[in-house]
């Protein structure tokens, strides 16, 4: 994870991060502090019952996603976002100021408004905190700097949450919100003063007024690519599940624990620190690209754990309550809630993480800060109605144990429903699963594959998972050319087909087959796309390289593209190798975790990709080990 901390030193990032983090922590300081005053001194300010002011601060706070989100991403993609983070935090500081006179004139509708500016405030810097990102940092460095955003945001959340209870309980409680938010507005603004210049991609975009059709049309920009828009989809369904755990807390700790104020704390904290080491860990298990296959992962542990804290919770409500924390941690069982509370963190950050950073990479630049906006209008929805609907089953009787249970069965079947729809996050799954539980996979050279256009990339064969583990090391899908007996094997034929693999048989086998596959490997150089080829045209036998058949050189008169050499390390005598006999017939006599390696080397242009030139570039790679 050194790299992603790495960024913390780094101009392009730290200004950024640290003014984001104050921002968040700003906005939960001061909604949580008004929220603790009104209800403990609600008497003082309004006849209004407490529960409801507390539901009336969190609906003024997020009307305003819903009223300007799309205004905002209009602004992000026109104007340079470094500036606009200046103007937003030069925002929060008259916003803080509102508040003050509202505490000094002892009005709950000033407040209120500083509340709702507030949430205008969020609203405002939403697009333009993850449009920026991929601004100031490569593609390699996406995943680690959403790692340390999500982690970071949480965190202050947290903080902010804790803080404003402490301020609203101390004497004077009012003057110390309002100074205090005042002061982490300063610092905010003096950080964004270095953030580096973000310039805008579309200055001369004219903004539309209408946050009704802007909205739709920002929404439908996300749709343009499926998959960003289920990734936004996914996004907005974690914020669901997330908030519907979040706001249970009090009354779980209550009602369920049997604990007091102290126990709601340490329910957050958990949870808390969960997000942050899963999103953390996520630069690492990605090996520092995109990594969409972590979010089935991430998917089955918010499940799985989110049905173990319903299933550990207990069923009676300890006798004394409220307990002090030490007498709520000495419950039978106590111990396995906040593991699971932890792990449902954890596996969050896991799922959350990959989804932002693949909305950011693959969102077309001149809108994205508006993608973004569509994003943050479709989670706000999402968090309304995940609240109403808790509501409602609570109110119809469900337990929260049984409520929580409830949202980890809905969980599992949203999953299943968007992994059916793009089957690209459960491929990438399966894929990382290959790579990281039976193989140690270490890549060299791989940023020789371009990033985008056409281009044929040759491999050495040596077993039948040969295309998984490239396509793992590879971030661009990869259509393989392969022999058609492999292409149905059990198993992995789901993968093959999914990944819209090309097969192919020998002309005295089928040489109509044979044809359709020329024909489609040329229509997908055409559309730029990547094709993958074994030109031996069998797996290896004894571990030694066979001589290249003369399919490479027949693509390459109808389609003159790159051609990148590629050579395996390491897979020869593992399970799915055909060394001492059928592949298979020796299950993990490697052992896991093996250690394999996958080489490029510089591209080669068509007119040079001879046949023996090509073998003897792959030979070369590979070296003496098989």
């Amino acid at each position: 994870m050194s790299s992603q901390f790495r960024l913390l030193r780094e101009q392009r990032f730290r200004p950024f991060f640290l003014t984001q983090f104050l921002g968040a922590f700003n906005d939960n300081l001061f909604k949580n502090a008004l929220v603790v005053l009104l209800t403990f001194q609600a008497a003082s300010w309004t006849t209004i019952d407490p529960a409801l002011l507390a539901n009336l601060a969190a609906g003024i706070f997020i009307l305003p996603f819903f009223l300007f989100s799309a205004s905002a991403g209009q602004l992000a993609d026109k104007y340079d976002k470094a500036w606009l983070t200046r103007l937003v935090k030069v925002l929060e500081i008259a916003i803080m100021a509102v508040a003050l006179t509202g505490f000094l004139a002892h009005s709950l509708a000033v407040l209120l408004g500083a509340l709702f500016l507030l949430g205008c405030h969020s609203t405002l810097f939403g697009p333009v905190k993850y449009a920026l990102l991929p601004q100031h940092l490569h593609e390699d460095e996406l995943v680690g700097g959403n790692a340390l955003v999500e982690a970071g945001t949480f965190v202050a959340i947290l903080l902010g949450t804790l803080v404003g209870g402490l301020l609203a309980a101390a004497d004077h409680g009012d003057l110390w919100i309002a100074g205090g938010g005042l002061v982490v507005a300063v610092a905010g603004y003096l950080n964004s003063r270095g953030v580096p210049p973000a310039p805008a991609p579309e200055p001369g975009l004219k903004v539309n007024p209408n946050p009704i059709s802007e909205t739709w049309r920002n929404i439908g920009f996300a749709r343009k690519d499926r998959p960003v828009f289920l990734a936004i989809m996914g996004i907005s369904w974690f914020w669901l599940y997330g908030a519907l755990f979040l706001a249970q807390f009090p009354a779980y700790a209550k009602n369920v624990l049997g604990g007091g104020e102290g126990t709601v704390t340490l329910l957050l904290a958990t949870f808390t620190i969960g997000i942050g080491l899963g999103s953390l860990l996520c630069e690492k298990l990605s090996g520092g690209h995109v990594e969409i296959g972590l979010v089935p992962f991430g998917s089955i542990g918010l499940t799985l754990f989110g049905l173990d804290i319903a299933l550990a919770s207990p069923s009676v409500v300890p006798a004394g309550a409220p307990l002090a924390i030490s007498a709520v941690l000495a419950q039978p069982g106590m111990f396995r809630v906040l593991l699971a509370l932890l792990m449902l963190g954890v596996f969050g950050g896991f799922f959350i993480v990959p989804l932002y950073a693949m909305m950011q990479s693959r969102s077309a630049p001149a809108q994205r800060a508006r993608i973004i906006a569509a994003n943050n209008i479709l989670n706000a929805l999402f968090m309304v109605v995940g609240a109403l609907s808790a509501g409602a089953l609570l109110g119809a009787g469900l337990t929260i144990p049984m409520l929580f249970g409830v949202a980890a069965l809905m969980n599992a079947a949203v999953a299943i429903y968007i992994y059916r729809l793009v089957p690209e996050f459960l491929l990438r799954f399966i894929v990382w699963l290959l790579v990281h539980s039976v193989y140690r996979l270490r890549t060299e050279g791989v940023e020789h594959i371009p990033a985008e256009g056409p281009a044929v990339l040759v491999c050495n064969h040596v077993s039948f998972v040969d295309a998984l583990v490239i396509a793992a090391a590879c971030r661009r899908p990869i259509r393989f050319v392969m022999d058609h007996r492999i292409f149905r094997w059990p198993v992995l034929s789901f993968v093959f087909r999914h990944s819209r693999a090309i097969p192919i048989a020998p002309a005295r086998e089928d040489a109509a087959m044979m044809e359709a596959a020329f024909a489609e490997v040329s229509k997908a150089l055409a559309e730029g796309e990547l094709i993958g080829l074994f030109p031996e045209g069998k797996i290896t036998a004894d571990g030694e390289l066979c001589p290249f058949r003369p399919g490479l050189a027949r693509i390459l008169e109808a389609n003159p593209v790159p051609v990148v050499p590629m050579a395996l390390r390491g897979l020869w005598g593992s399970m799915f190798s055909r060394k001492d006999g059928p592949a298979l017939s020796r299950p993990f006599r490697r052992g896991l975790f093996s250690r394999i390696e996958l080489v490029a080397g510089p591209a080669l242009p068509p007119q040079t990709a001879s046949l023996p030139q090509v073998q003897l570039q792959v030979a070369a790679l590979r070296g003496d080990w098989k």
